[in-house]
C-alpha cells in the first residue's frame, strides 16, 4: 500500500465513524466527504500512472540502501533505517549474511528487494543448461464438490471426462473437496470428509 492510500483508508474510516457515533449527525455529512476523498484518491491514481513525474512526487522512488555490496550510510541515515533493521529484513528475505548482498532495494511500499552476489544466488535450471518443461497454471474443477464448468472448458474438457478421471479415486466429482489439473495433466483430488 502506498502512504496515500493508507491516509485515506484512515480518513475514509474515520469519517464513517462520526455519523455512526452520533445519531444527531445525518448520514450525508459523512457520504458526501468519503465520496470526495474517493474522487480525491481516483485523480491521484490516474496521475499515478499517466505521469511519471507525479509518480514520483506521489509515490516516491525507491532506496538503494546496499549498492554494490556496500552499505549507503548517508542514505540509510535519511530513510531513517538502522543497521538492526535492515538484518531483520534482509533475514526476511532468506538472507542472513549482510555480505552476501549485492543491492538491498528499500521499495516506495516499504518492502525491501534483495539481489545477492551471484555466488550466493540459488541454482536455476538455466545455470546447467536446463531447460525445464512449460507448466502452465493448474485449473481448479471441483470446489467443495461444485464443477467448475467453466474451468472445464478452458482445458478442453467435458463432466464425462472429469467422472472417469475422478472415478479412478473411487469418488464422484460431487463428493471431492477438491480437484485440480495442471499444466502436466496430472490430477490432484481429495475426498470430502464424511459428516458423523
Amino acid at each position: 500500500m502506498q502512504p496515500f492510500e493508507l491516509v485515506i483508508a484512515i480518513m475514509i474510516a474515520d469519517l464513517a465513524s462520526v455519523p455512526m457515533g452520533d445519531t444527531g449527525i445525518p448520514i450525508t455529512n459523512g457520504i458526501i466527504p468519503i465520496l470526495a476523498l474517493l474522487l480525491i484518491q481516483l485523480v491521484i491514481s490516474i496521475i499515478n500512472m499517466k505521469s511519471i513525474w507525479g509518480r514520483s512526487i506521489i509515490c516516491g522512488l525507491p532506496s538503494i540502501l546496499i549498492y554494490r555490496g556496500k552499505i549507503d550510510e548517508k542514505l540509510m541515515k535519511k530513510e531513517k533505517f538502522t543497521i538492526n533493521e535492515l538484518q531483520e529484513r534482509l533475514r526476511q528475505n532468506n538472507v542472513f549474511n549482510i555480505g552476501d548482498v549485492e543491492y538491498a532495494i528499500l521499495e516506495t511500499s516499504g518492502q525491501l528487494t534483495v539481489i545477492q552476489k551471484p555466488e550466493k544466488r540459488n541454482a536455476i535450471p538455466e545455470d546447467f543448461g536446463i531447460t525445464p518443461e512449460y507448466e502452465g497454471i493448474p485449473y481448479d474443477l471441483v470446489i467443495d464438490g461444485k464443477i467448475m464448468y467453466e474451468n472445464l472448458k478452458a482445458i478442453g474438457r467435458d463432466y464425462n471426462w472429469l467422472l472417469k478421471e475422478i472415478q479412478k479415486f473411487k469418488i464422484i466429482p460431487e463428493e471431492a473437496l477438491v480437484v485440480t489439473y495442471d499444466g502436466k495433466g496430472q490430477i490432484f483430488c481429495q475426498a470430502k470428509e464424511e459428516k458423523k
